[in-house]
């Protein structure tokens, strides 16, 4: 079997949600053929949907080498990488309030990594809010509703912020 017919499989076998499978076949194109950024770019895609994430960034990377210019390559790398920061910085935030202006550097960081990351704005505003920075909570949860008007989440928070920002600003 050549690489295209070890893609072939690994499809087929995404076809039958069958992940781990499709990764061995995945793995088989890229020892046929290490230099083909596409059988790199595929295999990340694959791991990251296996919750794979420091393999899925490893092949992401290697296909960015691969094919500098290819812009879907950087773009899935940098969701790998912003979401990589997020699982980092979650624990800082929910437990090891410790960390919080280090997970707000790197939550700013994931933001510029992947603009359209919800869940890094929503962790953002809840670091601002930690921190009782409402207007920064605020502006930031502003942000997040222009990408999903509807998100329940991100209008509880910002009614939340906009009442403790009004108290704070009255005491």
């Amino acid at each position: 079997m050549d690489g295209k017919q070890h893609i072939q499989k690994a499809y087929e076998s995404i076809i039958h949600q069958d992940f781990e499978q499709a990764i061995e076949w995945f793995e088989k194109a890229v020892a046929d053929e290490p230099i083909n950024a596409f059988y790199r770019y595929s295999l990340s895609i694959t791991y990251a949907r296996s919750n794979k994430l420091n393999k899925a960034i490893e092949h992401a990377e290697e296909a960015c080498r691969l094919a500098p210019t290819t812009e879907n390559y950087l773009l899935h790398l940098n969701t790998l990488k912003a979401k990589h920061i997020l699982l980092q910085t979650e624990q800082w935030l929910y437990k090891d309030h410790k960390r919080l202006g280090e997970a707000e550097s790197l939550l700013k960081d994931a933001i510029q990594l992947d603009p359209l990351s919800l869940e890094a704005l929503l962790m953002l505003a809840l670091a601002y809010g930690l921190q009782e920075r409402y207007n920064e909570a605020v502006q930031i949860l502003l942000e997040a509703s222009k990408l999903d008007p509807q998100h329940a989440e991100v209008s509880q928070l910002l009614a939340d912020y906009e009442l403790m920002k009004n108290k704070q600003k009255y005491h």
